[in-house]
This record gives C-alpha cells, structure tokens and sequence, in this order.
C-alpha cells in the first residue's frame, strides 16, 4: 500500500517562508519517512482541541498532520515554531 503526503495550502505556505535547510528537513522527512513505512509510527497523537491530529517535532518547529487511512494519504495541516504551533 502506497501513502501519499498532500499539504494544506497553509502548511505549504508555511513551508515555503521558512529557511531552505528546514523546509527541505521537513519536506524530506514526510516524503522519506512515510513513503519507506507505515506513518501511524510516525509522531505522537494529540488530544483535546486538537484531536485526531499526530504530531511531529523537525528542529524547533512542529507539524501537525492527519491520518487518513481511507484515502491512504497523510494530509499535513501546519507547520509551526514551537512556540507559536497550538495558538
């Protein structure tokens, strides 16, 4: 079973106004890391207001994603520094 990696338009954004180095960690690590394996091992869940989303921690940013297994795709929501990423 093959995973896709889709981005919000945010998350994108978000993405694209960071430094190159991290944008490329950020971006090698969904493209590498889910495509090689299963992304339910990848992060940590959230509760609460935030529920449903997983999380993951690049460097001092954070990017919250979505599993959704029907589609078999993880949708990436937001890609924020640490300090500013569940305002």
């Amino acid at each position: 079973m093959a995973w896709e990696v889709e981005y919000l338009p945010v998350a994108r954004k978000a993405i694209t106004r960071l430094d190159n180095r991290v944008a490329t960690r950020i971006v090698a690590k969904f493209e590498g890391d889910v495509l090689a394996r299963d992304p339910r091992t990848l992060g940590e869940a959230l509760a609460c207001a935030f529920a449903g989303l997983r999380r993951v921690r690049i460097g001092d940013y954070r990017v919250n994603f979505r599993i959704e297994a029907e589609r078999v795709t993880v949708l990436v929501v937001k890609v924020a520094h640490r300090r500013e990423a569940y305002r």
